[in-house]
């Protein structure tokens, strides 16, 4: 693990398990990396993973009332298969979100080894790890085989944290002025208003 955390820190581009589907991982001053990797539409945002909600806190902006919404939201899901999109601080790179650098899209996956990467590196940018248009890759084996210079982890480090992806990608909920908008309905429900 300690060279897949090296690599992400240096900026290469890493991938490891989560909770729903492996993710494609940099260091979000290095997200052009991620898009070039994967052929993927520059309208299509990354996500800022962190190992909690403490860590991503600086990288979204909102009043003291929106931010105790967003808290309590995350206190129920973190860690876990939900996707907040917020108010973006300067702190985002405009590179993780092109078309529309005023949001940004955070979580903190409910998976051991993706917080024990995450609490060394702190956030970072992520996607499925797969070519823009294809299903997600479900495996170490399939990530190496389609992209051969992303860091991943040796498989005795895999075995040892027992990590269960449930293949399906999280739920997606954009704040509005009027509540949450759900984006991308994955396994975890939440209401549409606070």
């Amino acid at each position: 693990m300690s060279a897949l955390i090296a690599g992400a820190t240096s900026g290469k581009l890493v991938s490891f398990p989560t909770d729903t589907v492996p993710a494609l991982a940099v260091r979000p001053d290095c997200s052009e990396l991620i898009f070039a990797a994967k052929q993927r539409n520059q309208e299509k945002p990354l996500i800022l993973m962190g190992d909690s909600a403490k860590s991503l806190l600086p990288f979204v902006r909102g009043t003291a009332a929106q931010l105790e919404i967003w808290q309590k939201v995350a206190h129920q899901h973190w860690p876990g298969a939900l996707t907040l999109v917020l108010p973006a601080s300067a702190r985002v790179p405009a590179a993780m979100n092109p078309t529309d650098p005023t949001t940004i899209g955070v979580r903190v996956p409910s998976s051991r080894i993706a917080i024990a990467i995450l609490s060394q590196t702190g956030p970072l940018a992520t996607t499925s790890a797969n070519r823009s248009g294809q299903p997600p890759l479900e495996t170490m084996a399939e990530i190496e085989a389609q992209f051969p210079d992303v860091l991943t982890l040796d498989p005795s480090e895999l075995e040892a944290t027992q990590t269960v992806s449930i293949g399906i990608p999280s739920t997606v909920a954009k704040w509005t002025n009027n509540g949450w908008q759900i984006l991308r309905q994955g396994s975890v429900q939440i209401e549409p208003y606070p």
